[in-house]
């Protein structure tokens, strides 16, 4: 593993979803990392995946260093060839060369403006950095995609689940904002790459990226989709088709104790932040069926699986 920018950059998901779980089982610090300095930069709020990500570095014997990129640095200009006499007052080329110096890892969050379906998709920050950079990159969550989040779902489910292959449902959830759909993309992609029967449900005018999703079931019925259900991840997201739009509340698509009922006392994820009684209802959130805290512990594990990869294989190419 070179870079982890999309879940593509996993050779093995199995090794991987496996050596993240035997991190998780020995509960001390390895010192793969030792001498080593992992900066993160953040151009957008985090909490689990700054934090997580930060401890992930710290138990592989690691230097942590964290800057929130859009107050404390200046700002940066990402087209090449651009004349600078606006208020960008430093290029990626330099930015990136210099943290190359500074750091063995770079890690990049960035979201989406929602206003511009091709820039957003284009990439523009995390690609800049992946161009410019000389050390492996790290996705923190991009304009449209978590693989760190999809990473700790599937190690989640691997972890939870009692059958061979569950059943596993992706529903749409009511929102005031407009929201990315970074992490249901990420998360339909790995569905993919795992033993699991997966359905996605969603309002009409919701559907994912079909070339994410490709021959993935999409049912706009929220009850028929549940329906034996072992797994449920519930999120939501902006249109694809009429982009960053909110199309309609729907908040009859709020996921609560009622619904579970038609499933097999499925295990209820989010990624969190979770709006309560909005996205999910508190009698589910508050119940057994709520793996929600689980899931989020495994942030750590999931991000210290990829920085050890990212670690062996930069020594291995010396």
């Amino acid at each position: 593993m070179k870079n982890y920018i999309t879940l593509s950059d996993i050779e093995n998901l199995d090794d991987l979803i496996k050596e993240a779980l035997e991190l998780k089982k020995i509960d001390w610090a390895l010192d793969t990392g030792k001498g080593k300095t992992v900066g993160l930069l953040f151009f957008n709020p985090s909490l689990r995946t700054r934090l997580s990500t930060e401890k992930a570095g710290k138990l592989l014997g690691m230097e942590v260093m964290t800057m929130n990129a859009g107050k404390d640095g200046w700002a940066l200009e990402f087209e090449d060839g651009a004349v600078m006499n606006s208020d960008k007052a430093e290029h990626v080329k330099e930015a990136a060369g210099v943290l190359s110096q500074y750091c063995d890892i770079i890690g990049i969050r960035a979201f989406p403006d929602l206003i511009d379906r091709d820039k957003d998709e284009a990439e523009i920050v995390l690609n800049a950095f992946r161009k410019y950079a000389t050390v492996p990159v790290v996705n923190l969550e991009s304009a449209t995609g978590h693989p760190l989040q999809a990473l700790t779902d599937a190690i989640t489910i691997s972890e939870l689940k009692d059958k061979k292959r569950p059943k596993v449902v992706l529903s749409w959830a009511p929102h005031p904002k407009a929201l990315p759909q970074s992490v249901p993309n990420s998360f339909a992609d790995i569905m993919q790459k795992i033993d699991v029967d997966f359905v996605i449900t969603n309002p009409n005018g919701y559907d994912l990226n079909p070339a994410i999703t490709k021959d993935v079931s999409v049912i706009h019925d929220q009850e028929k989709a549940l329906k034996d259900a072992d797994f449920v991840y519930v999120k939501n997201w902006s249109s694809y088709e009429h982009y960053g739009k909110v199309l309609s509340v729907k908040k009859d698509w709020t996921l609560n104790q009622e619904k579970l009922k038609g499933t097999k006392n499925a295990k209820v994820m989010h990624c969190l932040p979770v709006r309560r009684n909005v996205v999910i209802a508190d009698d589910v959130l508050d119940s057994e069926n709520s793996v929600v805290l689980q899931q989020a512990g495994n942030r750590t594990f999931a991000a210290q699986a990829v920085l050890k990869r990212l670690l062996e294989n930069s020594d291995n190419s010396r």
